[in-house]
């Protein structure tokens, strides 16, 4: 999504998938990596391969299908709601470098 918007002539890379060499050196140098002339073929046809792959998935029609939250069917186990501790607050309190009112005392950090 990024590199579309990021492609000077704005072109629809879902339908136009032929990018240039130019085109690739302007998404290093958006996406600040070092792509050397030599690597830039190489780079632009496999972001080629991605943009193809992108209007694959793109033309599957998805209509009446429900998004899902997850790939797999999954439902996690839950476990009631209940205390399973003890109230130890006093004893944490006793220990507290400073105390007051029930509430901890901590240097202030912001001025």
């Amino acid at each position: 999504m990024i590199l579309y918007c990021a492609l000077p002539d704005k072109r629809n890379l879902a339908t136009d998938m032929n990018l240039t060499l130019a085109d690739v050196q302007k998404i290093a140098h958006l996406a600040r990596i070092s792509v050397t002339p030599a690597q830039t073929e190489e780079v632009r046809i496999k972001l080629t391969g991605i943009f193809a792959l992108i209007a694959q998935m793109q033309a599957v029609d998805t209509r009446g299908v429900e998004p899902m939250a997850h790939a797999q069917d999954v439902s996690l186990s839950l476990r009631d709601d209940r205390v399973t501790e003890s109230d130890q607050r006093e004893k944490f309190q006793k220990i507290a470098p400073q105390v007051e009112n029930g509430l901890y005392l901590v240097p202030k950090v912001i001025e």
